[in-house]
């Protein structure tokens, strides 16, 4: 579903013609040997190519168009090795179509104190000339990540990784197509939005299709295919009794992998990253879709439940920021409250579908009643999240913006077992404590379906709306909602003067 072998970043240096060939040619070799020790770094997760030292408005113009305009970079890493002075930059820097990260660093960790001499000085003038490259990007009012330190730095290696993964989840969402399976459920607000928007700011196309469309995908599944299949479910979970092959519903359990077969299919044929669907638009299905969604979200595919496109946008992006770090990610929902003083916890499931990605062993496959949808009895996977760090978060449509609300959560243990809620649940604790997370969310507007993940932080998600120039509000350890009304007030006046 989603591979970081498929691109690269670009490494950029600024310099001018004034330092001659000898000081151009230690600045090519300095910055030749960075590229490639940050392309060999763990902590960044695609190749970092090298690119020719940069001189003239005229070569960085060209190599921007050229950036802009191959499908394998998903951003740029400038570095300011020498002065290069800022107006240079500018139609450069304002054509740029990728996200960049501007890298203050510079090639000695240390300074040769008893060897300093004016070549010395004007050859390694990062200091100087990062400074120039900032204001630039600054005067221009363009988004960027800044990072500072040398650059075998582990928290400089860290902080670029962040924000590659942020720029390769952009790469991905831009021309992402989402179908939507039915409408959004009736009269709910929050989970519906702009869908011209939508692709003006991400790039994202969201189509509607009948749930005809996809029936037929389900009904053409083969007998053959069903079999391997349910071949998988056996081998990956334990099967409820009544789901085995003697069992009594085992029938329901076949007709769980067409439907899985079915919406895989369509999605497959149609280049879809995401999808969403409803329960009250089941027309031509035997169940509301359990397993196919935890399985597909757990593949890779942004999902959204009752027609939440913004959901299936946001899972999607989360689910390709974490891909290679320890710990899954899921669509997610506030769903009930734990409200022992001092013991405040949020119950977090679906009515079905939470991704296996988050689950601990061992993962259940069991088939329930459901008293919503009108239905027969849905198979679905039953199991407990894992603890410990996680992010909750929410893409809302407030009319002349998207805001990203962001609450940093620790995922624990239910106090007691849940035999009587046959779903896929996880239990946090939101940060800094419950009371200030959920007045702080809902004063931000967020939403109850939410991009839960325990393999990304807040800072991926800080990155990533950075680059899609939405607004951002995290709820961490250091909330309090004094500061935090402010920072809403004062984002409303930022937001509504950049829209007139």
């Amino acid at each position: 579903m989603f591979d970081f072998d498929d691109y690269e970043l670009w490494f950029v240096t600024g310099s001018q013609e004034l330092y001659g060939d000898e000081v151009l040619q230690t600045v090519a070799d300095h910055s030749r040997e960075i590229a490639e020790y940050l392309s060999n770094a763990d902590e960044i997760p695609v190749d970092v190519a090298f690119k020719p030292v940069l001189t003239s408005p005229r070569e960085i113009e060209a190599l921007v168009h050229e950036a802009n305009a191959d499908a394998d970079c998903v951003g740029l890493i400038t570095w300011m090795h020498t002065f290069s002075p800022g107006q240079m930059w500018i139609n450069g820097l304002r054509s740029l179509d990728k996200p960049f990260a501007h890298l203050h660093t510079q090639y000695n960790e240390e300074l040769p104190w008893s060897e300093i001499d004016m070549e010395f000085m004007n050859t390694n003038q990062s200091a100087h000339g990062g400074r120039e490259f900032g204001f630039t990007a600054s005067r221009l009012g363009l988004n960027r990540k800044v990072v500072v330190g040398h650059w075998k730095a582990q928290r400089v290696l860290e902080k670029l990784g962040t924000w590659t993964r942020a720029a390769c989840a952009w790469e991905d969402i831009r021309g992402a197509k989402i179908a939507r399976f039915g409408d959004n459920m009736r009269h709910v607000a929050v989970t519906e939005g702009d869908k011209v928007e939508a692709k003006m700011q991400f790039g994202c196309t969201v189509s509607g299709y009948g749930l005809g469309d996809v029936v037929e995908y389900v009904d053409d599944v083969t007998d053959d295919e069903i079999d391997a299949t349910v071949s998988q479910y056996e081998t990956e979970y334990e099967l409820a009794p009544s789901l085995r092959e003697d069992g009594d519903r085992r029938d329901s359990l076949r007709e769980a992998a067409a439907i899985e077969v079915g919406i895989r299919t369509f999605l497959e044929d149609g280049n879809f990253k995401g999808f969403t669907t409803t329960f009250e638009n089941l027309t031509g299905l035997s169940q509301l879709p359990g397993l196919a969604v935890q399985r597909l979200m757990a593949d890779g595919y942004g999902f959204g439940p009752e027609g939440d496109w913004k959901s299936a946008m946001l899972t999607r992006a989360i689910y390709v920021m974490g891909q290679g770090l320890e710990g899954g990610s899921s669509l997610m929902e506030h769903y009930t409250y734990h409200l022992t003083p001092g013991e405040e916890k949020v119950l977090g499931a679906h009515m079905l579908e939470i991704s296996e990605s988050i689950a601990t062993d061992p993962v259940s496959v069991e088939i329930h009643p459901l008293d919503i949808g009108g239905k027969a009895d849905p198979v679905r996977a039953v199991f407990d999240a894992e603890t410990g760090p996680a992010v909750n978060a929410s893409l809302v449509d407030l009319g002349d913006r998207f805001r990203l609300v962001v609450n940093e959560v620790e995922s624990v243990e239910p106090d007691e077992p849940l035999p009587e809620l046959p779903v896929a649940r996880a239990v946090w604790k939101p940060k800094p404590d419950f009371e200030t997370a959920i007045e702080a969310w809902i004063r931000a507007g967020g939403a109850h379906h939410t991009g839960y993940s325990q393999a990304i932080t807040s800072e991926h998600l800080k990155d990533f709306a950075d680059i899609a120039d939405v607004e951002f509000l995290v709820i961490d350890e250091d909330t309090e909602i004094a500061a935090f009304e402010k920072e809403l007030d004062w984002n409303e006046i930022r937001w509504r003067l950049d829209n007139t």
